[in-house]
C-alpha cells in the first residue's frame, strides 16, 4: 500500500475514496427505499438495520480517511489559475468530510437514545456512551441526521459532477489520477495548501442548512394523539408512584416502553374475606401515553393500539392469595377485547404503605394488535411483557 506524494495519490487514499464511494451510494438508496415502506413491511426493519450498519461503518472509515488525509500530502491543483473553480472544489471536499462524520454520527446518536426497531448489527452493542435514553434527544438527533444527509447528498453529487466535468469537458487528469492501478502525476511538485476561507465558508454552508431545516419545522415537536385525561381513582389506597411498563420483542431484540397515564383504585385487607378475597383493583390505562422507543407512532395506529379510536384500557380484578404472595385475577380490556388475566404479584406493607411489583405476559393476537401486519412472529413475537411496580399509602 502506497502513500501519497505532491504530485499523485496512494494506493491507501485510492482504497478509501472508492470504498466509501461505494458505501454511500449503497446507503443513500437503502435509506430513502426503507423509510418510504410501510411500517408493516417486513422488509422495513432489516433494510433500516443495513442502513444503519453501513451507517456506523463509513463513520469510521471517514475517521480513518481524515487522519490519513492530514498526515499525507496532496497534490496541487491543477488549474491554480482558476480560482473559482478551486475555491469551490476544496468547499466541496470540507463539507463531503465533515458530513461523513456528522451524518452517520447523528443517525448513531438517534439510534442509541430511543429503543428498538432495526438494530444495528454487530455485537457491540446499540447504546453509546454519554447518549441517554431521551425522546427529545432522539428528536434532535433525527433533524440533523435528516438536514445534514441533504448536505451529504448535493455535496456527493457536486463532487461527482466536478469529476466528469474534468474528465469529459476539461479531458485532464484529474479523475485519472484517483483511479486503481493507475499513478498518474500532475506534473506539478507543488503540495496543496488548504484555505482557511473554505474552511469557515463550509461552516456557512452548514448554518444555512440549520437554518433552513429549522425554517421547514423538522426541529418542532411531533404532534402525539391527545391523551384523556384520566380522572383521580377514588381509592382506600392511594398510588404515590409507580411504573406500568410492557416489553416487546422486535426481531429479536426486546423494546421496553412504559404508560406515562394510569389510574388504580384499589381495596385490600390482610385477611381474607369468606370468598378468599383481599380486595380488588380497577385500573384505567391511558392508550396515547404510551412510550415506545422508535416504535411508539407505530404502536399507537390503527393495526396496534389503536389509540384515535381506544383511548383507553381497563384491568379489573380480585386480589388472592398465591402461593408466593398474591394475584390479581380479572380481566383485561384493550380495543373492546375482553381477555382474562392473571397478575402475580409480592405486596409489603409497612404501617401504612405498601409497595408491590409483579408480572405477567398477555398474547397480542388476542387483542387484535398486529393481526392485519403483522400476523405471524417474522418480526414481532406475539407474547408481550406487563410489569408493574408502584407504591401506595393507605387512606386514613
Amino acid at each position: 500500500m502506497r502513500g501519497n506524494s505532491t504530485t499523485s495519490y496512494g494506493s491507501v487514499t485510492k482504497t478509501f475514496h472508492w470504498t466509501m464511494a461505494a458505501m454511500v451510494l449503497s446507503m443513500i438508496p437503502l435509506g430513502i427505499v426503507a423509510s418510504g415502506l410501510e411500517n408493516s413491511e417486513p422488509w422495513k426493519p432489516p433494510l433500516f438495520s443495513l442502513h444503519k450498519t453501513l451507517g456506523i461503518a463509513i463513520f469510521f472509515l471517514a475517521l480513518g480517511r481524515i487522519a490519513w488525509a492530514f498526515i499525507q500530502p496532496k497534490p496541487a491543483s491543477l488549474h491554480p489559475d482558476r480560482k473559482v473553480e478551486t475555491f469551490l472544489a476544496e468547499l466541496v471536499h470540507w463539507l463531503l468530510y465533515a458530513s461523513l462524520i456528522i451524518v452517520p454520527l447523528s443517525g448513531w446518536i438517534h439510534h442509541a437514545a430511543t429503543t428498538g426497531f432495526a438494530p444495528i448489527w454487530w455485537p457491540l452493542g446499540q447504546g453509546l456512551p454519554y447518549v441517554p435514553k431521551s425522546e427529545a434527544l432522539a428528536h434532535t438527533a433525527k433533524a440533523l441526521h435528516i438536514i445534514f444527509e441533504r448536505v451529504l447528498v448535493l455535496s456527493f453529487l457536486l463532487h461527482l459532477l466536478g469529476a466528469l466535468k474534468h474528465h469529459f469537458v476539461d479531458k485532464d487528469i484529474t479523475l485519472k489520477r484517483m483511479l486503481p492501478g493507475h499513478t498518474v502525476s500532475t506534473g506539478r511538485d507543488v503540495p496543496h495548501k488548504h484555505s482557511s476561507i473554505t474552511l469557515f465558508a463550509a461552516g456557512g454552508v452548514y448554518l444555512v442548512a440549520l437554518a433552513i431545516g429549522a425554517g421547514l419545522g423538522l426541529f418542532a415537536t411531533e404532534k402525539r394523539i391527545t391523551a384523556p385525561e384520566l380522572e383521580a381513582a377514588q381509592s382506600d389506597w392511594i398510588v404515590q408512584d409507580g411504573m406500568l411498563g410492557i416489553t416487546v420483542k422486535q426481531l429479536g431484540s426486546n423494546v421496553e416502553g412504559s404508560f406515562a397515564d394510569w389510574t388504580a383504585a384499589i381495596t385490600f385487607n390482610q385477611e381474607p374475606d369468606q370468598n378468599g378475597r383481599h380486595g380488588d383493583v380497577d385500573v384505567t390505562i391511558s392508550i396515547p401515553s404510551l412510550a415506545l422507543g422508535s416504535v411508539t407512532g407505530q404502536a399507537l395506529g390503527p393495526d396496534f393500539f389503536d389509540a384515535d379510536t381506544h383511548q383507553t384500557a381497563t384491568f379489573k380484578a380480585d386480589i388472592l392469595t398465591a402461593e408466593n404472595g398474591y394475584t390479581a385475577n380479572g380481566t383485561l380490556t384493550i380495543r373492546d377485547k375482553n381477555v382474562p388475566l392473571s397478575l402475580p404479584f409480592s405486596l409489603q406493607i409497612e404501617g401504612n404503605t405498601a409497595t408491590m411489583s409483579g408480572e405477567t405476559s398477555v398474547n397480542r393476537l388476542q387483542f387484535g394488535i398486529g393481526e392485519g401486519t403483522q400476523p405471524t412472529e417474522g418480526s414481532l413475537a406475539f407474547d408481550v411483557a406487563i410489569s408493574v411496580t408502584l407504591t401506595a399509602i393507605r387512606e386514613q
